[in-house]
């Protein structure tokens, strides 16, 4: 069973949408948020980075940030840039990046669920992220980002969105500056809302495709509540969240490369000697940068030429779902016996590119002589996540980079 919720949504008016709407908060940098909101007063940066309309030097952890990005929000709420719905609904979400299209549920998921393993995760969550979310949260009254969750496709569900969508005019339809596509409509049909519900009760999981820090963060939030409140009351605001539901079959997971930043000790020649021993490698011959086509294979930079891994068949653990990915081959059989790199959410010899920088990046980040090596990355794929996740188990670090991404503000839940 997952539930879902419709709910009275704080949303901007329509002219200011596309203003307000802005990219995640843990996408981008303080510094690239302070450049990106001058002489912009409507962008939910404003909310999400409050941290932007306080001095530069300031600890953005301080109790100054999450009181600034409270009064931020309800100015904007006070000065009708939100509108709240007169009554619970559900949206309809659709984004459209270079033509590939994927359109969701906006609703309200449940923390029971979540905490009884309905939601399920594939990624462990760093405390101090965790903390900053639970406190932003509780400042603002609101969840202000929402969760990115997947489910396996089932017809009933696209049957009912695709005809609404093409029976209603949207609320929202701009284009960001980013070239993505965002359209919104308004689910507010009592007898629609009713079925899509009963619909959904019979998917028996969801899936957090991105923001676990953000839904574990709902979570406590909720709990802390409602320990508060001293009862349960199932129908308390703060016993839910808000989530964007999308298919598993409209969804697209990206690479997610790594660069490092030394040869531990070695040189060139002996650093592939050493690979040589647990990957067949090759010289890639090819024009530009070489982007692996199939699983188990990687493109490796190294002193101006691309070369093409393709892991042996005695390090590929087939029966075992997170040792086969291949971001857990290149971490066990390369990264930490060879280059030492142990836990890569803390060397700070390693780092992450998303795929949607292209493989020019990892280049760039080579040539320029602040990194040694890349390695370019097949995606993990859906059936993999979600299998992990059904497993029980847990991803390794940076297995993922979903595109393209929600913007926060478009949707607002409170939770009172």
């Amino acid at each position: 069973m997952s539930i879902v919720r419709p709910f009275k949504g704080y949303r901007p008016i329509p002219k200011l949408c596309g203003a307000v709407a802005a990219l995640p908060y843990d996408v981008i940098s303080s510094e690239e948020a302070r450049e990106m909101v001058k002489d912009d007063p409507y962008s939910f940066l404003h909310v999400d980075k409050a941290e932007i309309d306080l001095p530069e030097d300031i600890d953005i952890y301080s109790d100054a940030v999450y009181a600034k990005a409270a009064e931020n929000l309800n100015k904007m709420i006070k000065e009708g840039i939100y509108v709240q719905d007169n009554k619970p609904v559900f949206y309809i979400y659709r984004l459209i990046m270079k033509g590939r299209s994927q359109t969701g549920l906006v609703a309200c998921t449940s923390i029971d669920e979540y905490i009884e393993g309905k939601i399920k995760k594939h990624e462990l969550t760093r405390a101090d992220k965790e903390e900053d979310r639970v406190r932003h949260v509780d400042a603002c009254n609101a969840n202000t980002g929402p969760i990115f969750l997947t489910y396996r496709a089932e017809r009933e569900i696209d049957d009912i969105i695709n005809t609404w969508k093409q029976e209603h005019d949207p609320i929202y339809d701009f284009t960001a500056q980013d070239n993505v596509e965002h359209t919104v409509w308004i689910i507010d049909d009592e007898a629609v809302i009713k079925r899509l519900s009963m619909v959904f009760a019979k998917v028996p999981s969801l899936y957090i495709a991105d923001g676990h820090h953000r839904n574990a963060s709902a979570v406590r939030v909720g709990l802390d509540r409602r320990k508060k409140a001293g009862k349960y009351d199932e129908n308390a605001e703060y016993n839910y969240y808000l989530s964007v539901l999308f298919p598993d079959s409209q969804l697209y997971i990206m690479d997610y490369n790594r660069v490092i930043k030394d040869l531990n000790g070695r040189s060139a020649e002996e650093f592939l000697s050493d690979i040589g021993k647990k990957f067949n490698v090759e010289l890639y011959e090819g024009d530009g940068c070489y982007k692996p086509d199939r699983m188990h294979t990687f493109g490796m930079y190294l002193e101006g030429k691309w070369y093409i891994l393709r892991a042996k068949k005695e390090i590929i653990h087939e029966k075992d779902p997170v040792e086969c990915l291949d971001v857990s081959i290149l971490q066990n059989e390369l990264l930490s016996p060879i280059l030492d790199i142990g836990d890569p959410r803390t060397d700070s010899r390693i780092d992450f590119i998303g795929g949607i920088r292209g493989l020019k990046a990892l280049v760039k980040s080579v040539d320029s002589g602040k990194m040694k090596v890349a390695f370019s990355m097949y995606p993990t794929t859906m059936g993999q996540l979600m299998n992990i996740a059904d497993k029980g188990k847990i991803m390794p670090p940076k297995s993922t980079w979903f595109e393209p991404k929600l913007r926060s503000g478009i949707f607002i839940h409170t939770l009172d």
